[in-house]
């Protein structure tokens, strides 16, 4: 590594071959181009917006981390027209399509399947902030210019400045030498610095304040801090808390071992950590196709690794249990193990994870990352970021007596700046007097889906109900040691908008199957929605609060004889195990019980099509309390999201309802 000579750029220059997809709405015209026919650019050619990374590749393709990857990429888009083998096997070098491209999870597997099918350049009219940063770090070039393809299609050799232009001097440097690994080896060499911040003092948001708190001053030196910063700033932030799980440990492990050598150690391991928490269940609803795959075993390969890496390098690992009873289950899901063990206000949190941003309830700076920045992150500790804007979301008024987080956030997200892809990249700021009506549970549902709005990550301000929260789930902390790292809003603050959210008009919401962004008010569903699944869990919906929300529609219903009506399966996964204990204490286990439903151990599970919960048929309807509805997210029915209260109303109704309407008189 300290050899600079081999550390090059990529070409000033870059001319493309191969052929150029357009991924359109029309499933037709998309066979048509698979088929080998090409089609000319005209702006009435309707392409297809919000596609997910659980699109580009489905869990299932998750289990390679290989460039078995390209052989799979795309299988996953709705419609079912791009099979094994379209994509690396059309000779294509350029792929097309429309807004929020690469929306939804981190997973890195997604630009990496499309790099190993041969893809040069991702063109969309709006790339989400994960999935671009992923794009960058493995070479893979992006743009927003709809005029680069005729260009690219006469054989033009692009100055590699446009595809830089817009980007801050650090992701900049990171195209140029043509990833994330060659930049740091370039970085760590002194073959290339990132520019100081010289951001003169100012007013900030809260996430700047944290930003400019654990900025990297000086890396040679370890010193942290600067005076302040502004959204645009280009720097690299030092993370407290880094954290993977079964799906992206092992080829994160490959990416560190390749880059710096099977003997390289993690930095500060004490606070790095490792979840087997999203693919516990899978075995229990893997379909036969995939068993004759092998992919059984490669998630068993994917635990093992895993195993083996924290094991080696000295990581804490959150692992599978077996219960006395024989079944088993992880300790906790990520998200709420950072909640309840790990994370402080004020630090700086990532994960190979979009839902990391929960953790922005603590008042933390927390972000999900693709494995190649946590594969750098375990060698350096520190993380490039770009200081975004921030929208302020003030909330005010009280909610009415069935409104929850999940009404509010879906309501939120209806919104045209959030459903124009405006927010992508930015931080949702959560503020206001309506925030005290919320408890810690409920406002951790408003920064967990941060991310399905596009944002950066989701914010609010610490305060004593942070305190008593953490006092109350860890005890040996004390009071000044949470509260040394609170931060607030400076006056004068600026933010790209300000919206006033009144929490008295918001209506029971749930989001129509296709996007977390469908939401509308229950009442305007029009025709009764049957259901055949109803799921309450996820990071999102397995939270102790949950677990009030729930037994407070089941608890009342079961002393009326009412029970999970017939031809509907109704479950319940619990977040961690504190929080199964946290129901048990309660008396909620026997009261869901006797309602009918079936419990599950803590896991990722349905939310990710890996356990009990999800559909097996595209006729099945699902009403649930995770934060996703993308296509296939959680099998291959529609998914209706919902609050906690709904979704068992709706078990228990047989169709989509109100809990009033189930248990009134």
């Amino acid at each position: 590594m300290s050899d600079v000579s081999v550390i090059s750029r990529r070409p000033d220059q870059v001319r493309l071959g191969g052929r150029i997809l357009f991924l359109t709405d029309d499933p037709a015209i998309l066979r048509e181009q698979l088929d080998g026919k090409d089609l000319s650019w005209t702006p009435d050619i309707a392409l297809v917006d919000n596609i997910s990374t659980d699109e580009i590749t489905p869990g299932w393709v998750c289990f390679y981390y290989d460039e078995t990857l390209g052989h799979y990429s795309l299988v996953g888009l709705r419609g079912g027209t791009i099979q094994p083998g379209d994509l690396r096997g059309g000779g294509y070098s350029v792929i097309v399509s429309g807004l929020s491209k690469g929306c939804g999870s981190s997973r890195e597997t997604a630009p990496y399947s499309e790099l190993w099918a041969g893809i040069e350049l991702v063109i969309a009219q709006s790339i989400e902030k994960i999935y671009g940063q992923n794009c960058q770090n493995i070479g893979l070039l992006t743009s927003n210019d709809f005029g680069l393809i005729d260009r690219v299609r006469a054989g033009e050799s692009i100055p590699l400045d446009e595809f830089t232009a817009g980007l801050d001097p650090i992701a900049s440097e990171v195209v140029r030498f043509g990833g994330l690994f060659n930049y740091n080896k370039a970085r760590l060499a002194g073959q290339v610095a990132p520019p100081a911040v010289e951001t003169a003092a100012r007013p900030m948001t809260l996430a700047e304040k944290i930003l400019a708190h654990r900025a990297v001053a000086d890396a040679s030196e370890g010193r942290l801090g600067l005076p302040a910063v502004k959204p645009g700033d280009a720097l690299f932030v030092r993370a407290d808390i880094r954290f993977s799980h079964d799906y992206t440990t092992a080829m994160g492990a490959s990416l560190f071992h390749q880059a710096l050598g099977a003997d390289a150690q993690i930095s500060e391991p004490e606070s790095v950590y490792a979840f087997r928490d999203h693919l516990t269940f899978l075995g229990d609803v893997m379909p036969e196709k995939h068993r004759k795959l092998g992919l059984l075993e490669r998630t068993d390969g994917l635990a093992t690794t895993q195993r083996e890496f924290a094991h080696a390098k000295g990581i804490r690992l959150y692992d599978e249990i077996k219960n006395p009873d024989g079944t088993k289950g992880s300790e906790a899901i990520c998200h709420n193990a950072v909640l309840e063990d790990l994370a402080l206000p004020g630090q700086v949190v990532v994960g190979t994870d979009s839902h990391t941003c929960t953790a922005g309830v603590l008042g933390s700076f927390a972000f999900g990352v693709g494995t190649t920045d946590m594969a750098n992150s375990w060698y350096s500790r520190d993380v490039r970021v770009r200081v975004p804007e921030s929208v302020r979301f003030d909330l005010v008024g009280k909610p009415g007596r069935d409104i929850t987080a999940k009404d509010i956030i879906l309501f939120i997200m209806a919104q045209p700046y959030i459903r124009e892809s405006r927010a992508i990249g930015q931080v949702l700021e959560f503020a206001g007097p309506g925030v005290k009506h919320l408890n810690f549970d409920e406002r951790a549902t408003l920064t967990n889906m941060a991310v399905e709005a596009g944002a950066f990550t989701g914010i609010i301000e610490p305060d004593e109900v942070v305190t008593e929260y953490l006092l109350r789930v860890r005890p040996g902390l004390d009071r000044a040691t949470v509260e040394a790292g609170f931060h607030q809003a400076d006056e004068g603050a600026e933010y790209a908008a300000r919206f006033t959210i009144d929490l008295s008009a918001i209506q029971p919401m749930v989001a129509t199957p296709g996007d977390p962004r469908n939401g509308v008010p229950l009442a305007d569903l029009g025709e009764r929605v049957a259901i055949d699944i109803a799921y309450g869990g996820s990071c999102t919906g397995g939270k102790m609060t949950d677990m009030d929300l729930y037994a407070a529609v089941l608890a009342p219903a079961v002393k009326r004889g009412l029970k999970v009506a017939p031809g509907v399966e109704a479950f319940i996964q619990f977040g961690s195990q504190k929080i199964k204990e946290y129901a048990r204490g309660k008396g909620y286990i026997d009261v869901f019980e006797a309602a009918g439903v079936q419990l599950i151990d803590p896991s990722c599970g349905a939310c990710i099509n890996a356990g009990p919960g999800t559909s097996d048929t595209a006729e099945k309807v699902t009403v649930s309390a995770i934060n996703r509805n993308f296509p296939g997210r959680s099998g291959p029915g529609d998914v209706y999201l919902a609050s906690p209260l709904v979704v068992m109303a709706s078990a228990l109704a047989g169709h989509i309802v109100r809990p009033e309407d189930v248990l009134e008189d």
